[in-house]
């Protein structure tokens, strides 16, 4: 894949609901949001940082939603309730395969609810009930239940993000993320598709985890936590 469509990664849910994701999308030619069943992501296009007040046409009241990248002055109806400061690192090569795969299974709407317990209990927040459509999830099951799993979020063109990338703490210690993350980046590898991530920077077990695995950081991106009122 062409280095020169990286640039996408500094605006990625952007290029994702004006590109691979647009059935997923709401808004206009400047100010773009996820279904509210999809993710609580919305977006702009930075060329445009006057069309905020489109934005906020889309927007319920008392919402809390996501915008990914630097931002401009908001309108004055909305709050940040955090900045959540990531590394944004990439996998550009295919990653060698553990011994001992366990049974990974893909993961859908017969799993919905699976999934939701799974990662309310674990990072809850960046998780709505139809978050498994914009993408392939996997899983893994023990003693019935579902104990681990990842999938993808954002898509742009040739690159695909990894996300809900999470085990029950009661399972870890035996590599199951590391199983996930591997099914998952060498089938996009496969399909000549760039995987991606965003871990935030305080996180420093899962960016060494990631660094082992192959991943480098491209850059540092904050996802800025916001209300409307």
């Amino acid at each position: 894949m062409s280095s020169d469509l990286y640039y996408q990664l500094d605006n990625p849910a952007w290029f994702a609901l004006t590109g691979p994701q647009q059935s997923f999308s709401t808004g206009n030619g400047k100010v773009k949001r996820y279904k509210t069943n999809n993710l609580p992501f919305a977006a702009y296009d930075h060329q445009h940082k006057d069309q905020l007040p489109l934005l906020d046409q889309q927007l319920q009241s008392g919402e809390i939603f996501f915008l990914i990248g630097s931002i401009p002055t908001l309108p004055p109806n909305w709050i940040i309730l955090a900045e959540l400061t990531c590394l944004q690192m990439i996998n550009h090569i295919p990653i060698t395969p553990l011994p001992d795969a366990p049974e990974i299974l893909p993961l859908g709407e017969g799993q919905k609810q699976d999934m939701i317990d799974l990662v309310q209990r674990v990072q809850p927040g960046y998780f709505a009930p139809d978050t498994y459509q914009l993408g392939d999830y996997y899983g893994i099951w023990q003693d019935g239940k579902l104990v681990a799993m990842a999938g993808e979020r954002m898509r742009v063109n040739g690159m695909s993000e990894l996300s809900a990338i999470c085990t029950d703490p009661a399972y870890t210690g035996r590599k199951y993320a590391q199983h996930l993350i591997i099914k998952i980046c060498n089938a996009n590898h496969a399909k000549g598709i760039i995987p991606f991530l965003h871990v935030l920077d305080t996180n420093e077990r899962a960016v060494k985890l990631y660094e082992f695995m192959g991943f480098e950081t491209r850059r540092t991106i904050s996802f800025w936590k916001l209300q409307k009122n």
